[in-house]
């Protein structure tokens, strides 16, 4: 890799490579880490409409409607509902819940991993400077 002191690259890399990390610890239940958050949210949000669940995750509707196409084929959620596509209202299935459940434990782990590896002050550091390029724009 070449280096650079583009900040808009470097955290692209780094955020490839944590992605990774991630995606490969839930790898072993069938998910990558944009899908366990979808899972997440909807487990805390417990039957959002879809216009709902893409303002809470950050997202525009097109991007989560891809996701959740996914995820249905999977038998992982359900829609059911609403006056259009944008009501609808989305939640998990059995199967959805079980395979959270199990993905919980890999994403702790690398939760945990990562943590560990930055060091505690760093990771505060961190998630305080994150938190600050979250409200950025």
């Amino acid at each position: 890799m070449l280096p650079t002191q583009c900040l808009c690259t470097k955290l692209r890399r780094a955020t490839r490579n944590v992605t990774r990390l991630y995606d490969d610890a839930l790898a072993g239940v069938g998910l990558n880490v944009a899908q366990y958050s979808l899972l997440k949210h909807l487990a805390r949000l417990d039957q959002p409409s879809i216009t709902s669940l893409a303002e809470a995750m950050g997202l525009d509707r097109s991007t989560l409607g891809r996701n959740l196409k996914v995820l249905e084929a999977k038998g992982l959620v359900q829609l059911e509902g609403g006056e259009d596509q944008r009501n609808r209202l989305v939640s998990l299935t059995p199967a959805g819940r079980l395979v959270l459940e199990q993905a919980l434990q890999a994403w702790e782990q690398v939760q945990q991993d990562l943590g560990q590896r930055i060091g505690p002050e760093n990771r505060a550091a961190l998630m305080a400077l994150l938190d600050d390029l979250e409200h950025i724009a």
